[in-house]
Protein backbone atom coordinates (compact mmCIF):
# COMPACT_ATOMS: atom_id res chain seq x y z
CA UNK A 1 0.00 0.00 0.00
CA UNK A 2 1.33 3.53 -1.18
CA UNK A 3 0.19 6.30 1.25
CA UNK A 4 1.17 9.78 -0.74
CA UNK A 5 2.22 12.14 1.33
CA UNK A 6 1.49 16.11 1.45
CA UNK A 7 3.98 18.09 2.80
CA UNK A 8 2.25 21.79 2.26
CA UNK A 9 -0.74 23.33 0.77
CA UNK A 10 0.62 23.52 -2.44
CA UNK A 11 1.01 19.72 -2.75
CA UNK A 12 -2.71 19.98 -3.33
CA UNK A 13 -2.80 20.60 -7.11
CA UNK A 14 -0.44 17.98 -8.00
CA UNK A 15 -2.66 15.45 -6.23
CA UNK A 16 -3.49 12.52 -8.75
CA UNK A 17 -7.11 11.59 -8.77
CA UNK A 18 -6.87 8.24 -8.55
CA UNK A 19 -5.05 8.25 -4.76
CA UNK A 20 -6.69 6.82 -2.30
CA UNK A 21 -4.91 7.05 1.10
CA UNK A 22 -3.41 10.66 1.81
CA UNK A 23 -0.84 11.85 4.79
CA UNK A 24 -0.89 14.99 5.67
CA UNK A 25 2.25 16.61 7.14
CA UNK A 26 1.22 20.15 7.26
CA UNK A 27 -2.14 21.59 9.88
CA UNK A 28 -5.06 21.16 7.36
CA UNK A 29 -8.05 23.44 7.74
CA UNK A 30 -11.04 22.52 6.51
CA UNK A 31 -10.75 24.35 3.11
CA UNK A 32 -8.05 22.08 2.40
CA UNK A 33 -9.46 18.65 3.32
CA UNK A 34 -12.01 19.78 0.76
CA UNK A 35 -9.60 20.27 -1.98
CA UNK A 36 -8.03 17.16 -1.46
CA UNK A 37 -11.59 15.42 -2.05
CA UNK A 38 -12.23 17.48 -4.69
CA UNK A 39 -9.21 16.84 -6.54
CA UNK A 40 -8.71 12.80 -5.02
CA UNK A 41 -12.44 11.54 -5.06
CA UNK A 42 -11.00 7.98 -4.38
CA UNK A 43 -9.21 9.09 -1.20
CA UNK A 44 -10.29 6.80 1.71
CA UNK A 45 -7.82 7.44 4.40
CA UNK A 46 -6.91 10.31 5.67
CA UNK A 47 -3.37 9.99 8.15
CA UNK A 48 -2.26 13.24 10.00
CA UNK A 49 0.13 13.29 12.54
CA UNK A 50 -0.67 13.22 16.82
CA UNK A 51 -0.30 17.22 16.99
CA UNK A 52 -2.50 18.19 14.04
CA UNK A 53 -5.57 15.63 14.58
CA UNK A 54 -6.20 17.35 18.22
CA UNK A 55 -6.69 20.76 15.77
CA UNK A 56 -9.09 19.47 13.28
CA UNK A 57 -12.23 20.79 13.50
CA UNK A 58 -15.26 18.86 14.37
CA UNK A 59 -16.54 19.85 11.33
CA UNK A 60 -13.86 18.73 9.16
CA UNK A 61 -13.73 15.32 11.37
CA UNK A 62 -17.94 15.57 10.49
CA UNK A 63 -17.56 15.63 6.93
CA UNK A 64 -14.67 13.21 6.25
CA UNK A 65 -17.15 10.59 8.43
CA UNK A 66 -19.90 11.55 6.26
CA UNK A 67 -17.75 10.50 2.86
CA UNK A 68 -16.79 7.20 4.61
CA UNK A 69 -13.17 8.87 4.61
CA UNK A 70 -11.10 7.23 7.34
CA UNK A 71 -9.34 9.36 9.57
CA UNK A 72 -6.39 8.01 10.85
CA UNK A 73 -3.68 9.53 13.59
CA UNK A 74 -0.26 8.75 12.94
CA UNK A 75 3.43 9.80 11.22
CA UNK A 76 5.36 8.03 7.96
CA UNK A 77 8.64 7.83 10.11
CA UNK A 78 11.77 8.15 8.44
CA UNK A 79 9.98 9.59 4.71
CA UNK A 80 11.54 11.72 2.45
CA UNK A 81 9.61 13.43 0.70
CA UNK A 82 12.44 14.66 -1.53
CA UNK A 83 13.34 10.87 -2.68
CA UNK A 84 9.81 10.02 -3.25
CA UNK A 85 6.33 11.43 -2.66
CA UNK A 86 4.75 8.02 -1.27
CA UNK A 87 5.40 6.10 1.58
CA UNK A 88 4.89 2.57 1.13
CA UNK A 89 4.14 0.05 3.85
CA UNK A 90 7.02 -2.60 3.84
CA UNK A 91 5.92 -5.65 2.60
CA UNK A 92 7.57 -7.56 5.78
CA UNK A 93 4.46 -5.58 7.62
CA UNK A 94 1.81 -7.44 5.94
CA UNK A 95 3.83 -11.17 5.88
CA UNK A 96 4.21 -10.87 9.72
CA UNK A 97 0.76 -9.52 10.30
CA UNK A 98 -0.12 -12.75 8.04
CA UNK A 99 2.19 -14.98 10.48
CA UNK A 100 0.24 -13.59 13.48
CA UNK A 101 -3.23 -14.71 12.31
CA UNK A 102 -2.31 -17.84 10.78
CA UNK A 103 -0.69 -18.25 14.36
CA UNK A 104 -4.02 -17.82 16.44
CA UNK A 105 -3.18 -14.09 17.85
CA UNK A 106 -5.82 -12.07 18.62
CA UNK A 107 -6.38 -8.43 16.57
CA UNK A 108 -5.54 -6.92 19.93
CA UNK A 109 -2.52 -8.99 19.78
CA UNK A 110 -1.01 -8.64 16.95
CA UNK A 111 -1.82 -4.73 16.90
CA UNK A 112 0.51 -4.93 19.73
CA UNK A 113 3.23 -7.09 18.45
CA UNK A 114 3.53 -5.66 14.85
CA UNK A 115 3.34 -2.05 17.02
CA UNK A 116 6.66 -3.05 18.76
CA UNK A 117 8.44 -4.18 15.93
CA UNK A 118 7.51 -1.34 13.96
CA UNK A 119 6.90 2.33 14.03
CA UNK A 120 3.40 2.02 12.86
CA UNK A 121 0.65 3.34 14.54
CA UNK A 122 -1.49 0.84 16.31
CA UNK A 123 -4.45 2.38 14.51
CA UNK A 124 -3.21 1.98 11.34
CA UNK A 125 -2.08 -1.76 11.92
CA UNK A 126 -5.84 -2.03 12.74
CA UNK A 127 -6.89 -0.49 9.93
CA UNK A 128 -4.33 -2.73 7.90
CA UNK A 129 -5.90 -5.63 9.09
CA UNK A 130 -9.43 -4.63 8.59
CA UNK A 131 -8.63 -3.74 4.95
CA UNK A 132 -7.40 -7.20 4.88
CA UNK A 133 -11.09 -8.93 5.86
CA UNK A 134 -13.55 -6.30 4.03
Amino acid sequence: MKIRVISTKDDIDNLNENEEMVHLAFRPSDEDLLSIINKSPNIKVVQVPTSYMRSLSKSAKMFLDLRNITLLEGDVWGHRKDINEYYEIPNGVYKRINELMDEGFSKDEIIDKVDKETKLEPEFIRFLIEQKYQ
